[in-house]
């Protein structure tokens, strides 16, 4: 087959213990996944209704690159996140068969545009702008399930500039991995190549050009990088 232009690459994740990458196909997110952080941003959590919205394939920055400070914003913030990469997909997946899809598991930062999310929100419209721009999806290598899954005692956490940001242990989630997966699949056929941020705690906050930080899944992923 031949293009009219030339296909733009295939946005990719380095692979701990292996020389191949994982290509990614999309980013779905999920939104108020922890109580607390919810209550920090005025919302509420309704656990029967799981909250999506999606970033670009194109938005990961990976291998330790530095993350460019967005335009159109003075308030860029963090928000650290376990990440789950699918090998498997489907639609209206059983939540008892969903673990099985998994091909490993990061951790990541859900970049935010805060000032245009808050003009967004008050006027009804959506938060793309606030969520799915250019390198707004910084993600670690990721770990295989062969190497160990993270449980629900497993903590999540976020240093900027060696001070401690957020922290929580994955059983705060309200929807679980399984939960998110069959729910997503309801709405979305998924596929493998699929990345799924699955919720930050409380903790958000703004970074600064020249930040630095450091996001981890304990014993599972660690990413490192700089706000340029």
């Amino acid at each position: 087959m031949s293009y009219a232009i030339a296909a733009p690459a295939v946005p990719s994740l380095p692979i701990l213990g292996s020389d191949a990458r994982f290509p990614v196909r999309r980013i779905f997110c999920i939104g108020r996944n922890f109580a607390d952080h919810a209550r920090e941003m005025g919302a509420t959590v309704d656990p029967g209704q799981p909250m999506f919205f999606c970033k670009p394939a194109d938005a990961v920055v990976t291998d330790g690159a530095d993350v460019p400070y967005p335009g159109a914003t003075a308030e860029l913030h963090h928000e650290v996140e376990m990440v789950v990469a699918l090998a498997g997909g489907g639609r209206d997946i059983a939540p008892e068969l969903a673990g099985a899809l998994i091909f490993g598991y990061g951790v990541g930062l859900d970049l935010t545009r805060r000032d245009l999310q808050a003009q967004a929100k008050a006027k009804g419209h959506p938060w793309d702008v606030a969520k799915a721009f250019d390198h707004s999806a910084p993600v670690s290598a990721l770990r295989p399930v062969e190497q160990g899954r993270p449980g629900p005692q497993t903590q999540l956490t976020l240093l900027v500039n060696d001070v401690l940001r957020q922290q929580a242990t994955l059983e705060a989630m309200v929807h679980d991995v399984p939960a998110i997966i069959a729910a997503l699949s309801k709405l979305f056929e998924l596929k493998p190549g699929d990345l799924l941020f699955t919720g930050t705690p409380a903790g958000v906050a703004a970074l600064q050009r020249g930040d630095r930080f450091r996001a981890e899944l304990e014993g599972v992923a660690v990413l490192e990088g700089r706000i340029a």
